[in-house]
């Protein structure tokens, strides 16, 4: 490795059962080559600290931004956005004394931030999504782009709490070759009221079930609604994940089938600090 000696601090946190290690590199000690190479490494939960994907904070990138999140899976890949390492970097951010509403970039794309609470954050993101259908091996899917890749199957609540049957659905469908060359995420919903739903994700680059997804948690709220051809404008949806409850908000044009004004609220907490040793 770059780096054989060098030792890092890190901050434990999770949002929904969705863990992070989070970097303060504002004085850009590490590289992204750097952070890269060590993420498998750094969220081995046997010989590392232990994690679903690593975070840093880079000086801003863009114009009109407080800072830049760093994203990367376990295995090292770009994950584009996640939208409950959004909430945990920007309750990150806050006790750094940035303020508790600040703007952050994800690429080029511009993320604004609100922490409500000591424990709440709400995320809005700056995208227009729509609701496509895909037939994947004779299987009915729902395909949206919330940030990054999603797909999104129906299916009933005994067959969301067979995790063995959905870790092996997830995995031939993320591979697939229709969604090819990124793959995708794979999201198993069983609604439960109108507005209501439970969520089973398999995350692309952790290749396994985790406990919540916060982009994911937005394309089946989207999904769910258009499944039910509501026409109200303005909606506000719980989903209900293994790792906690996450809400979200957003606005709908029937004419264009477009959503848009998309807000993510949910909980974010600090678990412990430490310092990885090389």
């Amino acid at each position: 490795m770059d780096t054989p000696n060098q030792n890092i601090p890190f901050t434990k946190m999770q949002a929904a059962g969705n863990d992070f290690v989070v970097i303060d590199n504002r004085s850009e000690s590490l590289t992204k080559e750097e952070l890269i190479s060590w993420a498998p490494v750094i969220c081995d939960r046997k010989f590392g600290v232990g994690s679903d994907g690593i975070l840093a904070l880079f000086p801003p990138e863009l114009n009109n931004v407080d800072y830049t999140m760093f994203y990367r899976n376990p295995d090292g890949s770009d994950a584009g956005m996640c939208g409950n390492g959004a909430r945990c970097i920007a309750l990150f951010a806050r006790s750094l004394g940035f303020d508790s509403q600040h703007a952050f970039n994800v690429h080029d794309n511009i993320y604004m931030a609100e922490v409500s609470g000591p424990d709440s954050v709400v995320i809005s993101f700056p995208m227009a999504a729509s609701v496509k259908e895909k037939m994947v091996n004779n299987e009915q899917l729902y395909t949206i782009h919330t940030g990054t890749e999603h797909a999104v199957k129906t299916i009933d609540e005994e067959e969301l709490n067979n995790e063995k049957e959905l870790v092996n659905r997830g995995r031939q469908l993320r591979y697939h070759q229709q969604f090819e060359p990124k793959g995708t995420n794979i999201n198993f919903i069983c609604g439960t009221g109108s507005s209501a739903l439970k969520l089973q994700t398999y995350e692309r680059g952790v290749e396994d079930l985790t406990l919540a997804c916060g982009t994911g948690a937005i394309a089946s709220a989207l999904v769910w609604h258009y499944l039910q051809d509501d026409q109200t404008s303005k909606s506000k949806y719980s989903v209900e994940t293994k790792g906690g409850t996450l809400t979200v908000h957003f606005s709908f044009e029937p004419e264009l089938n477009k959503y848009n004004n998309i807000k993510l609220e949910g909980p974010a907490h600090f678990v412990f600090k430490g310092t990885f040793l090389q």
